[in-house]
């Protein structure tokens, strides 16, 4: 993907290096910012497939620990170069998904877009969904309207799931701008607030279907950005359809030693996940995505 030297989001709040669960707002590439789960997107599976492959208590990590005083992790270091070029990457492709889905919305919806606000954090912060660990991914908070990101969790990707390339990282952002345009639509709150009426395994069936339109919603803004700005390389698309596959809940659970049990899936099997993200690829239209009405998923 080329990404250097292109134009930032104005919407990232950077909270990394200065501890502090309020934040900070930064200019980040060159513009100024503007669930009731707190483990969407890629949280929760991951973390236990993680903790059950390399053989870690991940309680800390779900609850959100680390040493705090009155609120404030009482760590602060500075952030490096490399740190530095993260942050770049995830503003170059915030704000790309930020006029794919301006200019999706203006002619598949008939109205306008309001963006999300990126959090970048490392370590710990938290929001409304809850506490966030950096070994928990990324995840969206509907509750804000944020998605919170330690960009470590690109690292795990690569040497601990398999999932490498610029674009799968792009694919990770790409994901949890997704689940923002649900909520944008309504979608969202009205699976969230059917999940807390059902059983768990009906729960879970849902939130399947939520993470496989958001990985259709993927698809369709690739589409869109490489139509838009022609910054896709050969390989690209591969690396995110591979990076959908790694993070299936069936291969995970196998990485993991443990027999896949679907009534417990929550984010759909590799060959579902990928799928459903080529299916927005190939099409680009937002009603291919219909997750929700379909009965092959």
């Amino acid at each position: 993907m080329r990404w250097r030297g292109r134009r930032g989001s104005r919407n990232i709040e950077d909270r990394r290096g200065r501890g502090g669960f309020g934040g900070r707002t930064v200019r980040i590439g060159g513009g100024r910012a503007g669930g009731t789960a707190k483990l969407g997107g890629f949280g929760l599976i991951i973390v236990l497939a993680l903790g059950w492959f390399l053989g870690i208590d991940v309680t800390p990590l779900l609850s959100g620990g680390g040493q705090v005083v009155s609120g404030v992790p009482t760590q602060t270091r500075p952030i490096s170069e490399a740190e530095q070029q993260e942050a770049q990457f995830v503003s170059v492709v915030l704000a790309d998904t930020e006029e794919v889905w301006a200019d999706l919305f203006q002619r598949q919806v008939g109205r306008a877009y309001d963006p999300a606000t990126l959090v970048l954090y490392s370590g710990v912060t938290q929001s409304p969904c809850g506490g966030a660990s950096g070994a928990t991914g990324p995840f969206y908070c509907p509750a804000d309207g944020k998605i919170y990101l330690d960009t470590e969790f690109f690292t795990t990707m690569e040497r601990q799931l398999g999932a490498r390339g610029d674009f799968a990282a792009a694919y990770v952002v790409a994901h949890e701008v997704a689940h923002h345009v649900q909520q944008e639509l309504g979608f969202l709150g009205e699976a969230n607030a059917i999940r807390r009426r059902v059983s768990e395994g009906e729960s879970n069936a849902i939130s399947v279907r939520i993470e496989l339109q958001a990985d259709c919603y993927s698809g369709i803004w690739a589409r869109a950005a490489q139509q838009r700005f022609g910054t896709l390389e050969p390989g690209d698309v591969d690396e995110a359809v591979n990076a959908a596959r790694r993070i299936g809940d069936d291969h995970l659970a196998e990485r993991a030693g443990r027999v896949p049990m679907p009534h417990t899936f929550t984010h759909g099997t590799s060959e579902q996940r990928s799928r459903w993200f080529t299916t927005g690829w190939e099409t680009g239209d937002m009603a291919a995505c219909d997750t929700f009405g379909t009965d092959r998923l």
